[in-house]
């Protein structure tokens, strides 16, 4: 039997891991016709289906979960090694996977990702942004951006930029309807934009001066998962919103947002690149929290 190659070994666990050929065929770069005819020519050699197929489901066959019990570890081993190696290069090569937040990933991709990009010419960059916490080992990600608040207790944080402060904003035409708000309770008698957790329950608006804090269930008319559509939302005057100051920096100073209660918002830590413990850290990925690094020490000394 013709020896398999490293590309449909990889294919089978990549397939494994993500529950399906076309998510597995996306984070290969693969075509899913590509993915499946090396999964298929793998298991004809071997003489057994690795997986059971239909059209609305992908699971592993009783002797797919044996073979993968024994091939993941071997191919981690062997990506260990070549990483390994690849410490000795003179610039690292490869893909660099990051799984992040919106936010977040507005927050890094001039200054630092598009910046890695060219220091590292070799290096590819993979951003996928997620709105929940996942597993990032499972998922098959380098890396992690969350705030710090967020990041699982088993992982190696860095944290950057930062403390995010929030602000609480509105539309001109809808502040010259009625009066702003002047405490938290005031908020009571507004239209709110309110805002929807990934978990599906209802953000509940915090506010703080000094000693004082308290948690408004605010009303409103309108839910939105979304800042960007409650940016979207509070410009065209649908009311209040509570937002990420920097995600809403360019409205307010153009004047096309205006912030109330100043004086009662509150801020969160920043945010923090996280990557699970192991003895050997990718060339990439140390390449890029050196970066990191470097960009928030040059922001702190400005």
């Amino acid at each position: 039997m013709r020896k398999s190659g490293l590309i449909e070994l990889d294919a089978v666990v990549t397939v494994a891991r993500k529950g399906g050929f076309r998510a597995a065929a996306t984070e290969l770069g693969m075509s899913p016709t590509a993915l499946s005819h090396a999964v298929a020519a793998l298991e004809s050699r071997l003489g057994v289906r690795l997986f059971n197929r239909t059209t609305r489901s992908v699971s592993l066959s009783e002797a797919g979960e044996q073979f993968i019990a024994r091939v993941a570890p071997a191919l981690s081993e062997i990506r260990d090694a070549m990483e390994g190696v690849n410490t000795h290069r003179d610039t690292p090569a490869g893909t660099l996977r990051l799984n992040t937040t919106v936010g977040a990933a507005h927050q890094i991709l001039v200054p630092v990702v598009l910046e890695y990009m060219k220091r590292y010419p070799d290096m590819r960059v993979d951003i996928v942004t997620d709105a929940q916490l996942i597993d990032i080992v499972m998922e098959g990600f380098d890396a992690g951006i969350r705030t710090i608040d967020a990041v699982p207790g088993d992982m190696i944080g860095v944290p950057f930029g930062p403390p995010l402060r929030f602000v609480v904003v509105a539309s001109p035409a809808y502040l010259a309807a009625r009066p702003a708000p002047r405490t938290p309770g005031d908020l009571l008698t507004h239209r709110c934009i309110r805002a929807r957790w990934p978990s599906g329950t209802i953000y509940r608006w915090e506010f703080e001066r000094r000693a004082e804090k308290m948690t408004i269930d605010v009303p409103g008319e309108l839910t939105l998962d979304d800042s960007t559509l409650m940016r979207d939302a509070a410009l065209a005057g649908a009311g209040l919103a509570y937002m990420w100051e920097a995600a809403v920096a360019a409205d307010t100073d153009a004047g096309r947002l205006v912030r109330v209660l100043d004086d009662w918002t509150t801020s969160s830590p920043g945010f923090c690149l996280y990557y699970p413990g192991r003895r050997n850290v990718p060339a990439g990925l140390r390449a890029f929290i050196n970066l990191i690094r470097e960009v928030d020490h040059a922001r702190a000394a400005d």
